[in-house]
């Protein structure tokens, strides 16, 4: 028996441009459901709104999103979530890297830490905290 989690980040207006964003960052394939697809418009301003998106790659990335409703409350909140990236190998999350920082807000650059080979952290473009390493062998 096994369970998965996948990250789910809530938005309000932008999960499209979220999305679209990290599949660029991260590749695999794009799913992006409307309000108007789904048949569930209550508010025609939001019909092109995301009720449910996602995007997940071969290698294991997956992340879901949505557009928040405007008749529901929403606050992004300060640092409410990361979303933790973890490599193999300082190459492979350098590349993630150098593709999130674009329009971003570097918290902690991206380097060597005392717990692992490469370690930062970035706000990205759309409020989202990215905390992304790479995995330390183990020397139990």
């Amino acid at each position: 028996m096994s369970i998965t989690t996948t990250t789910h980040l809530n938005f309000r207006g932008e999960a499209r441009a979220a999305l679209e964003f990290y599949q660029s960052v991260f590749g695999g394939d794009l799913v992006v459901l409307t309000y108007a697809d789904a048949g569930n418009v209550q508010d025609e301003s939001e019909a092109d709104q995301v009720m449910w998106g996602q995007v997940r790659a071969a290698d294991g990335f997956h992340v879901m999103a949505y557009d928040v409703p405007a008749r529901l409350g929403y606050d992004q909140g300060e640092n409410a979530y990361f979303v933790s990236v973890r490599g193999e190998s300082v190459e492979e999350v350098t590349g993630y890297w150098e593709k999130l920082v674009d329009g971003a807000t570097v918290v902690v650059p991206l380097g060597p830490a005392g717990w692992a080979p490469a370690y930062g952290m970035v706000r990205d473009r759309f409020g989202v905290v990215w905390v992304v390493d790479a995995a330390a062998p183990y020397n139990g």
